[in-house]
């Protein structure tokens, strides 16, 4: 970095590192309809989603489902509760349903004025398939924040969030970490 360089990573920003939010306890249960729809929205038509006598027969002993669903399920509201999605288009027409979006156990926004943000990829470590029946929580924080230099020597942000999730018996079913670039 050029001496005429500010660093972008303050000390504020250093210090959101392993900030947590709060759990979160997902609305529903993992259930067979929401399987059903899932796995025809991946048209995934592996048996072990559906087919009783070929999951007793697999490695699993039951009916599993793709260990991701927990992470689209945890973005579920109850019919009572406000949807933060048309909330955020109601308050700016401009949104992109995704920044400014109030979710429960949302983490504290970055102090940056780096405004740009770009996908920098996604991971999925997988412990244990979520079974039928199971209740989801989960957890926000920030695993790592780290700087860069780009080509025009303008220091940018990649900033890691790392949701886990577990079911009612508090046993971790995955960890997705989902990183972005903040220019």
């Amino acid at each position: 970095m050029t001496q005429e360089t500010q660093s972008a990573l303050t000390p504020e920003i250093k210090a959101m590192i392993g900030v947590a939010g709060d759990v979160v306890e997902g609305w529903g249960v993992v259930d067979t309809e929401y399987l059903r729809r899932f796995t025809q929205a991946l048209m995934d038509p592996d048996p072990a989603y559906y087919d009783e006598e070929y999951a007793k027969a697999s490695r699993y002993g039951q009916v599993i489902t793709p260990p991701i669903m927990v992470s689209y399920m945890s973005s579920r509201i109850r019919p009572d509760q406000e949807d933060p999605i048309t909330k955020a288009f109601l308050e700016d027409p401009m949104s992109d349903g995704i920044g400014r979006v109030e979710r429960p156990g949302a983490l504290p926004p970055v102090p940056t004025d780096l405004v740009r943000v770009l996908n920098a990829g996604n991971e999925l470590e997988i412990f244990q398939y979520p079974s039928i029946g199971d209740k989801i929580f989960f957890q926000h924080r920030y695993s790592d924040i780290r700087e860069r230099v780009g080509r025009d020597g303008k220091p940018f942000l990649i900033v890691t969030n790392e949701t886990t999730y577990k079911n009612q018996k508090d046993e971790v079913l995955c960890i997705t970490r989902a990183s972005s670039i903040r220019r």
